[in-house]
C-alpha cells in the first residue's frame, strides 16, 4: 500500500510540474479560444507610440501593445515592452540580438547561392484583411471584399514568379474586418498548406496615420516599408521568429531600409500552421499602393534567397558571449524540471512522514525494495 501511495505521489508532482510548465511556456498557445480570435488591430489613425527609458520613439503601430510584446529593429537592437500607459508603451532595451547579428555578418561575407525551390514547391499568399485599402489611391481606408491590399499581393505574386518562385495568391475575402476574421482565413490557410508551400505570407498594411513612418526612398523611389508580424501566442514562435529574422537581414542588405522592423506580438495569426508564415504590413493606409507595391515587389526579390538557404544556422565564433537575454535552451529546460522533480518529491515525502528522517527512511525502504523486485525479476 505504502509503495503504491508513493508512486502516486510521484506521479501527481510530475502531473503537476509539467501542466505548470504548459502553462508558462513563452511560446504555447494560450487556453482560450480568444488566441485564435484575437486581433490586436486598431482602426485607421489609431496607434500606439512605443518609446525607450529615454523616452525617444522606437516604433509605432496600429495593434494594441502589451507587456511582454517584443521589438526588433533593423540595426539589431531588442526591446521588450514593460508597461503601458494609454496609448504609450515603455520598452527596456535587452541589447543586442545575436541571431540578427550572426545573420547579418552571414550575408555580408558569404555568397548566397541561388535558392533551389524544386519544380513542385511554391510559396503561398493570401489576405486575412481583405477590405484593407489606400486612401491616396483607393479612395478608402476600406473596400469590403475587394480592398487594396488584394493588388499588392498581386504584385508580390508576380514579382516573386519572375524571380523562379511558383506562387499560390488566395484572394478569398474574409470579411469584415473583425476579431474573428483570423478564424476564416485559418481555412484558406489551412486550404493552401495543402501544396506543402515552403512559406506561406498573410500581406496586410497598417494603420499608423502619418505616411513618412512607412516611406523610405530606395533606388530614387519612394517605396513603402514593410513591417513583420510574429504572433507569440504560438507554438512555432521560434521557428517563425527565426524566418523573420533572416528575412529582415537580407531584404535590407540588398535594400537597406526595406524592412522596419519586427513585432513580437500577443496572438497566433495562424501561424502555429507552418514554421515559416509571417505577416507582412505593407506600408499604411495614408500611404499610396503604388509606393506599397513597389515596397514589396523588393521584398520578393529576397525569399528565394532567404528560402533556399540550408544546413545549420550559422553561429558566432567559438567563445563570444550572447549579447542579448536568450530564452533558456533545452538542456537548461531538462535541468529545471529535473530539480523541480526533486524537489517536488521530496516535499511530498516529508508531508507525508512528518520528519526529514522519516522521509529518508521512507525512500531507502522504497529503493530496497524496488532493487529487490528486480534482482528476484533476473
Amino acid at each position: 500500500m505504502a509503495r503504491s501511495k508513493l508512486w502516486l505521489g510521484i506521479a501527481l508532482v510530475l502531473g503537476v510540474i509539467c501542466l505548470a510548465f504548459w502553462l508558462g511556456g513563452r511560446s504555447l498557445p494560450a487556453l482560450s479560444s480568444r488566441t485564435e480570435s484575437y486581433d490586436g488591430e486598431l482602426g485607421p489613425g489609431e496607434f500606439f507610440t512605443v518609446v525607450d527609458k529615454e523616452r525617444r520613439v522606437i516604433d509605432r503601430l496600429a495593434r494594441e501593445v502589451a507587456p511582454g510584446d517584443e521589438f526588433f529593429t533593423p540595426e539589431g537592437k531588442h526591446y521588450r515592452v514593460e508597461r503601458v500607459r494609454g496609448r504609450v508603451a515603455e520598452a527596456r532595451l535587452l541589447g543586442r540580438d545575436r541571431d540578427l547579428l550572426v545573420w547579418e555578418a552571414y550575408f555580408e561575407q558569404v555568397a548566397v547561392p541561388t535558392a533551389v525551390l524544386g519544380p513542385n514547391r511554391t510559396v503561398a499568399i493570401y489576405h486575412t484583411h481583405s477590405d484593407e485599402s489606400y486612401v491616396p489611391t483607393d479612395g478608402a481606408a476600406s473596400i469590403p471584399y475587394r480592398g487594396g491590399i488584394l493588388k499588392v499581393g498581386a504584385r508580390f505574386s508576380r514579382r516573386l514568379e519572375r524571380v523562379g518562385v511558383r506562387v499560390n495568391h488566395d484572394v478569398t475575402p474574409h470579411d469584415p474586418h473583425d476579431a474573428y476574421a483570423y478564424v476564416r482565413s485559418r481555412k484558406t490557410a489551412t486550404r493552401l498548406l495543402q501544396s506543402r508551400p515552403l512559406a506561406i505570407f498573410d500581406v496586410h498594411r497598417d494603420g499608423v496615420p502619418d505616411p513618412d513612418f512607412y516611406r523610405a526612398y530606395i533606388r530614387g523611389s519612394s517605396v513603402g516599408q514593410i513591417r513583420i508580424v510574429v504572433g507569440r501566442q504560438n507554438p512555432k514562435m521560434s521557428a517563425n521568429l527565426d524566418f523573420a529574422k533572416r528575412l529582415m537581414s537580407y531584404a535590407n542588405r540588398v535594400h537597406p531600409g526595406l524592412v522596419k522592423g519586427i513585432y513580437l506580438g500577443r496572438g497566433n495569426y495562424n501561424q502555429d500552421l507552418s514554421p515559416t508564415a509571417l505577416l507582412l504590413e505593407c506600408g499604411t493606409h495614408t500611404l499610396t499602393r503604388p509606393e506599397a507595391e513597389r515596397g514589396v515587389m523588393l521584398l520578393a526579390e529576397a525569399v528565394p534567397v532567404v528560402l533556399g538557404l540550408e544546413g545549420s544556422r550559422p553561429d558566432l565564433p567559438e567563445g563570444e558571449r550572447p549579447l542579448t537575454e536568450r530564452t533558456p535552451g533545452a538542456w537548461r529546460t531538462v535541468a529545471w524540471l529535473l530539480l523541480a522533480v526533486v524537489v517536488g518529491v521530496g516535499g511530498y515525502l516529508l508531508l507525508s512522514t512528518g520528519s526529514w528522517q522519516g522521509a529518508k527512511e521512507r525512500l531507502r525502504h522504497f529503493w530496497s525494495r524496488e532493487l529487490g523486485l528486480r534482482k528476484k525479476k533476473e
